[in-house]
């Protein structure tokens, strides 16, 4: 059993080397003193909760505003990254800026007066759905499990909206990202709930594909090269409704620290949080082409 978790292209020739290096470009795409950045302090992850601001670029996709069933990432003021299966006629809307979906404004703090509130959050209907041409909802690998939203208006950023990185450059889009630390991060089912109120994440790390194949060839499923693998602690992992959300790399260059998606939450077995099981994502670095190719100015 396993569970659903709910341009120009320039190609560099180093003849000395026989190395291909692919660099993209697109104007359709924020710069990263843009995307993925968050002005809260970082923290140490571990299945807990997520404070006001973290993660600003995250997404609940829903068929009204009291029923959402997936998650996306806000990838620049127009368009939403999520998984293929999430996609249906039903989806109406998608909500920006989110942190409680239990209350309107959403505070911390402990000092009356002096709190650290949140903006409401915005619902914006769909204009239109793209899902690859490759995804088959029959098809038990779910191969090419990715899709874009387009939002019926353009989103201002601000400090608890803001795009997600892609891995546009030569050396993240190159990177295998095996045994790197990533986090995943959305309202998925938790211990406890069918859906938790407030944003959560949690600390993974990327596994094999190879190892991964082992615990998914029994069910009759094999991980492609186009998806990608991570998790296997215990009680640490994506789940039923976190689907379409983002696997978030935090990169750090000598000027920058932005948090890049390498993956979408796709599926996993039938009980989350297995050890040793990890989850399965799409690849986001397989499929950057198709995603700009997809999105309108």
């Amino acid at each position: 059993m396993f569970r659903l978790k709910l341009p120009l292209l320039c190609i560099l020739l180093y003849f000395s080397d026989i190395i291909f290096s692919t660099e993209i470009k697109s104007h359709l795409l924020p710069d990263r003193d843009v995307c993925g950045q968050q002005l809260v302090e970082q923290r140490i992850y571990g299945g807990e909760a997520v404070d006001i601001g973290e993660f600003p670029w995250l997404a609940l996709l829903g068929f009204d505003k009291d029923d959402f069933v997936c998650g996306g990432s806000l990838i620049n003021n127009r368009y939403v990254l999520t998984a293929a299966h999430c996609i249906s006629d039903e989806l109406a809307l998608v909500r920006l800026g989110e942190h409680n979906i239990k209350t309107d404004v959403d505070c911390e703090g402990d000092v009356p007066g002096l709190d650290d509130c949140s903006d409401p959050p915005v619902d914006i209907e769909i204009e239109e759905k793209i899902v690859h041409e490759d995804y088959d909802n029959d098809d038990p690998n779910f191969y090419a499990d990715i899709a874009l939203i387009k939002l019926k208006k353009e989103v201002n950023y601000t400090e608890f909206i803001s795009p997600l990185c892609l891995p546009l450059s030569s050396e993240l889009s190159n990177k295998m990202y095996t045994e790197e630390k990533v986090v995943v991060a959305g309202w998925g089912k938790t211990k406890t709930k069918l859906q938790s109120e407030i944003k959560l994440k949690v600390e993974l790390l990327v596994q094999t594909n190879n190892d991964c194949s082992k615990h998914y060839r029994p069910e009759g499923m094999r991980i492609a090269g186009s998806q990608m693998c991570a998790g296997g602690e215990k009680g640490k992992d994506s789940c039923s409704g976190d689907s379409g959300g983002p696997l978030m790399y935090h990169h750090r260059t000598e000027n920058e620290l932005n948090w890049i998606c390498v993956g979408i939450v796709s599926y996993g077995l039938d009980k989350c949080g297995i050890e040793s099981v990890p989850g399965v994502y799409t690849r986001v670095t397989e499929y950057l082409q198709w995603i700009l190719d997809h999105m309108e100015p």
